[in-house]
């Protein structure tokens, strides 16, 4: 959200306008993928990685203008809380060895981030949410001082006209109430863009609708918010109540939530992802295309307005001279190690790619909303889930272990990569980082509890977090994926 702007009282003048140039957008996006560039997009992955800054104590620290001003790097840029910063790749193509190309920007950009925080007797992290964090660390007083975030502040703040509630149940429970959106800030993923031609993105998208939950289980590293042990990936629930303003609407029924999963499978193409933005979610941000820094502002307020909807796979329309479409995972944590991460992303476009060609097969065998069950599932329990997943004869809905549906579509991804024209060095590289994740069990949220259950028995308790992210610092350090971790 590359914005310079602040946000003051909205007149109903300024509402109005900006109303009605979403609505003439968005009649205008039909005619704009027609243009030969949309369906001409070679396959292509880029991706953008948040991390925390830390001090020498391993508990957060607000650094990142610090770390912007030292580290040179192109691509970072500060996030809404001071101790996250974040690193946006150069996208590759998806031939050959495209995730050693972004493992190789990644090692470059985070080794330059670290080094420039060590300056601060720092260091960064890439972890969904910081064990040691606190309700100390989620003021005011750690917003990033930028009018955009200011801005995104005060509009949710004015909507939900109260705190924010928390309140998520696992192995602990949490019951909380923040004042301010800093708590969105304590979520850090890695998210991943995955470029398709236009007239694929209607299967694409539902294949990631239907493949996502199993990469999250997978993938999951936020085990812990405020000292508690709650899902194995807490950011997908965290992130969807922090700014959830509805807790305070006065009707007999409640919206749709902002942070969603989706609202069915997709018929009619990216376009009616961007109608459900602008029809199901009034705009919190009002800024008008002359406002904004971009080069192509034709479609300013729309995407403007579609990009405070917070879909975990998100519909991206990229207008301009070399116009595409792609979709976004967002539901990806950050960590714990840079090979982990882009396994995580390859086991998923491979799962996209493949499967989009049978994607209508599943559809008529699983409703969406087993599909959005099968999301927070294993957002919550992992590898230990149990999904709804379609069987090839099936007369009825059943119930498999997560991990026995993902040994099956192994194969699957190794094809879809191969279709995209992954080389095979690549594929059986980061292929075998999932398959002994999936052997061993262990990813980066039981690898934290695990320790976390080992520390409590020698190690004084207001020091077992600290000396838990000093160790996956330094794991994390040697680059061995997760899998390898003692």
């Amino acid at each position: 959200m590359g914005l310079q702007f602040q946000q003051h009282h909205v007149t109903e003048a300024q509402n109005t306008l900006f109303h009605e140039r979403l609505h003439s957008q968005l009649s205008s996006v039909d005619q704009e993928l027609l243009r030969p560039c949309y369906d001409q997009s070679v396959v292509s992955f880029g991706a953008e990685l948040e991390m925390y800054l830390i001090d020498r104590h391993f508990m957060p620290a607000a650094l990142n203008e610090s770390v912007l001003s030292k580290a040179r790097v192109n691509g970072l840029q500060d996030e809404l809380n001071q101790y996250n910063i974040e690193y946006n790749l150069e996208p590759v193509v998806a031939s050959e060895v495209p995730f050693s190309q972004l493992a190789a920007q990644l090692r470059h950009a985070t080794r330059a981030i670290d080094q420039a925080a060590s300056l601060y007797d720092g260091h960064a992290l890439a972890i969904g949410i910081l064990p040691t964090l606190s309700a100390q660390h989620l003021t005011q007083d750690f917003l990033t001082n930028r009018p955009r975030y200011k801005a995104l502040s005060n509009a949710l703040k004015a909507l939900n006209n109260g705190p924010f509630n928390i309140d998520i149940h696992g192995l602990d429970t949490i019951k909380t109430r923040c004042e301010e959106v800093t708590l969105e800030g304590a979520n850090t993923s890695f998210q991943f863009h995955h470029r398709v031609p236009v007239s694929r993105f209607t299967q694409c998208y539902n294949a990631a609708q239907l493949t996502s939950p199993l990469v999250l289980a997978l993938a999951g590293n936020s085990p812990f918010f405020m000292g508690k042990r709650l899902w194995q990936e807490t950011r997908i629930a965290l992130f969807k109540q922090s700014i959830d303003y509805r807790d305070h609407f006065s009707g007999r029924w409640r919206p749709p939530s902002r942070v969603n999963f989706g609202n069915g499978w997709l018929r009619q193409g990216i376009a009616e992802c961007l109608t459900e933005s602008v029809a199901l979610y009034p705009p919190i941000l009002h800024v008008t295309a002359e406002r904004m820094n971009n080069t192509d502002n034709r479609f300013g307020e729309l995407l403007l307005h579609h990009g405070t909807v917070w879909s975990w796979n998100r519909a991206i329309l990229q207008p301009g001279e070399n116009g595409h479409v792609r979709i976004e995972y967002r539901s990806l944590p950050a960590g714990p190690t840079i090979d982990d991460m882009l396994a995580n992303a390859a086991l998923q476009v491979g799962l996209v790619e493949s499967l989009s060609y049978d994607c209508e097969s599943y559809l008529q065998r699983l409703p969406f909303r087993y599909a959005e069950y099968n999301f927070y599932r294993c957002a919550q329990y992992g590898l230990n889930a149990r999904v709804i997943w379609p069987g090839k004869h099936q007369t009825a809905l059943s119930e498999h272990r997560v991990t026995d549906v993902i040994a099956d579509l192994l194969p699957v991804a190794d094809d879809g990569l191969a279709l995209a024209g992954v080389s095979r060095d690549e594929r059986d590289r980061y292929m075998n980082i999932i398959e002994h994740r999936l052997a061993a069990r262990q990813t980066g949220a039981s690898w934290q509890l695990d320790t976390f259950n080992r520390l409590t028995a020698s190690v004084a308790p207001h020091h077992v977090l600290p000396e838990l992210c000093r160790r996956y610092y330094q794991l994390s350090q040697d680059g061995q994926p997760v899998a390898c971790w003692e």
